[in-house]
């Protein structure tokens, strides 16, 4: 297995540390995840308070874009 090194300023290597231990895992883990692309999708969708309406509503995903009438149509164009 090959090493990388590179370097990062203090506070970088604090954030860092401090969103691999938010995430229960090792520096090295956090970091192949984050250069692998985007965090997976959470197993469970998460229920966020709608602030127009007050109703639980299942939060949007990250990195993800807005949904728009359009988007639903084209999600839809082909359900029976």
């Amino acid at each position: 297995m090959k090493t990388l090194t590179f370097k990062v300023t203090d506070e970088e290597a604090r954030r860092i540390r401090a969103a691999a231990k938010r995430q229960r895992i090792t520096v090295s883990e956090y970091l192949r995840r984050r250069a692998a692309g985007p965090d997976p999708v959470p197993a469970e969708p998460q229920l966020v308070k709608c602030p127009h309406t007050g109703a639980m509503i299942f939060a949007p995903l990250l990195d993800a874009p807005p949904l728009s009438s359009e988007s639903v149509r084209e999600m839809l164009a082909d359900f029976p």
